[in-house]
Order: C-alpha cells, then sequence, then structure tokens
C-alpha cells in the first residue's frame, strides 16, 4: 500500500466524536453543555500545508465576538474540549479548538496515555504555533471573531503552549494557562519552555496549577513565579493546594468541582479584566 503523504492525510483528517479511547470509562461527574443558541460543530482550518479539523462554538446571533483559542490536553479535540468551546460560546465568544497533533496521527482512537505520547512527542512547536495564527485568521475571517480581543486557554500540554502562543503573539490580550508544564529539554522541536520567556512575556497569563500534581513539582513552578516577577506582563500563577493534575477534567478521576468552578470563575474574570 502506497505511503500516505503529510498533505494527503491532513486533507482527509477528521474531529473526534465523543471521548477519546484512552478516558474511558468517562465519569458520572462529566458536564455537558447544549448548543441552543449556538453554531457550533467540525470545521477546516486552513493552514499552509493543507487543511486542519477543529471545533467551532459561537453564538447563533450576528457580532463580532471576542475570540478564545482553546488548547487540547494529549488526548486531542475529543467531547471534553468541545464542551470547553460550547461553554465559552454561552459567554459570548467565538472558541476554536484546533487539532492540533493530526499530522502525526489521530490519538482519539488510541486506547492508552504509553501510545499517544510518542505521537504527542513529534508534534513541533513552531507548527503548532503556525496554526494557531492560521486559527486566528480564520476566526476572524469565517466566524466573525474580533482580532482586537483574542485570549487563549489550554489544559495541560495546551497549558504549556498558552504559555508559549501568548509570548509568540503580541495580538493576545490574556491567557490562561491549566497545569502546563513550565521546564523541559531544549530540542529541535522544543527549543523554548514557558519558564524560558516568563520574564520577557508581555501579554498577561494565569497559570492554574494543583499543588499535588506529580508530574509538574512545584519548585518548577516557583521557579516561573520569579521570573515573572522579573517581567512586565502581570502575569499570575495561583496553586490550588489539594488539586492534582487535570483538576478541570470533569471526565476523568482527577476532577475537583470545587476548584474547577473557582478556576473558571478566575478565568472569566481574568478574560474581562484584560479586555478579551
Amino acid at each position: 500500500m502506497k505511503e500516505i503523504t503529510r498533505r494527503q492525510f491532513i486533507a482527509t483528517a477528521t474531529l473526534a466524536t465523543g471521548f477519546a479511547l484512552a478516558v474511558q470509562p468517562v465519569s458520572a461527574k462529566v458536564i455537558t453543555t447544549d448548543s441552543k443558541g449556538l453554531v457550533a460543530g467540525a470545521v477546516k482550518i486552513p493552514v499552509k500545508d493543507g487543511e486542519i479539523p477543529a471545533y467551532r462554538a459561537m453564538p447563533a446571533k450576528s457580532g463580532n465576538f471576542p475570540i478564545v483559542l482553546v488548547i487540547q490536553e494529549i488526548f486531542g479535540v475529543h467531547e471534553h474540549i468541545q464542551d470547553v468551546c460550547r461553554r465559552f460560546a454561552k459567554l459570548g465568544y467565538v472558541a476554536v479548538a484546533p487539532e492540533l497533533f493530526v499530522r502525526q496521527g489521530d490519538v482519539s482512537k488510541l486506547s492508552s496515555i504509553e501510545e499517544i505520547r510518542p505521537i504527542v512527542a513529534k508534534v513541533p512547536d513552531a507548527q503548532v504555533l503556525s496554526d494557531l495564527d492560521a486559527t486566528v485568521n480564520w476566526a476572524v475571517k469565517s466566524a466573525k471573531g474580533n482580532s482586537n480581543k483574542l485570549g487563549i486557554t489550554g489544559f495541560c500540554w495546551g497549558g504549556r503552549i498558552t504559555w508559549l502562543y501568548a509570548a509568540y503573539n503580541p495580538q493576545v490580550k490574556a491567557g490562561v494557562a491549566w497545569y502546563g508544564r513550565l521546564v523541559g529539554d531544549v530540542t529541535e522541536l522544543t527549543p523554548k519552555h514557558p519558564v524560558d520567556i516568563a520574564s520577557t512575556l508581555k501579554v498577561p497569563v494565569l497559570g492554574l496549577y494543583g499543588g499535588q500534581d506529580q508530574g509538574i513539582p512545584l519548585d518548577t513552578v516557583e521557579q516561573m513565579r520569579l521570573k515573572l516577577k522579573s517581567g512586565t506582563s502581570k502575569s499570575e500563577i495561583i496553586v490550588y493546594p489539594d488539586a492534582p493534575h487535570a483538576f478541570f477534567a470533569d471526565y476523568r478521576p482527577s476532577y475537583r468541582e470545587r476548584d474547577a468552578k473557582q478556576g473558571w470563575q478566575r478565568l472569566q474574570a481574568w478574560f474581562k479584566q484584560h479586555g478579551v
């Protein structure tokens, strides 16, 4: 069988339906947001080498809506990320979650984190930043988005990307990074990490972290705090002392309702405060 090219793969890729296989069974506490009064569903974003799938949700009424980029965990743009987009749309935003691993593989069909990690490890930061630029352009041209009111939020893998994109694109007015990794090895694919851009960051980013997160040591959180203080972005980091990693993920056992709800309220206030 002839090997499929990267361009052919992304041209035929589709958005995930339901929850990723790797996160089954889904918790009984899962939050489901309906699409009443919304335009919501799969779209295609034109990028440099073709198109990538994305999920978009926005109010059905006419308007020039603030834009929120919603950045996936390692499980891809599955039902949880799509639901977060609908939550933003209910608040009056056009929310777009592009599928940022699509060239490397369809992680939604893999049944374990061990299978997913090697795929995610092949995703270059430069590709992600370029795809997010394309997503912003699409949101402005095709989804009535207001480029002067641009925000970004992301979870886990997407939390790290939130810091990096806020440093990369000066158009971003504010970001909220949920438990994104802050330090790491410098490689060709990952030349910088959040701690490396903290002191020169201009965009205010709110970091929401768990005190019981086994994957993000608190000393790295403190390291990030110190670096941010030496800059001018007025970014902040809040640590929820009893929360584990992925405490916002209502479809998983890691969900902590009180901390997740408080974090969501803080996100809304942060965006409003900074003009998103």
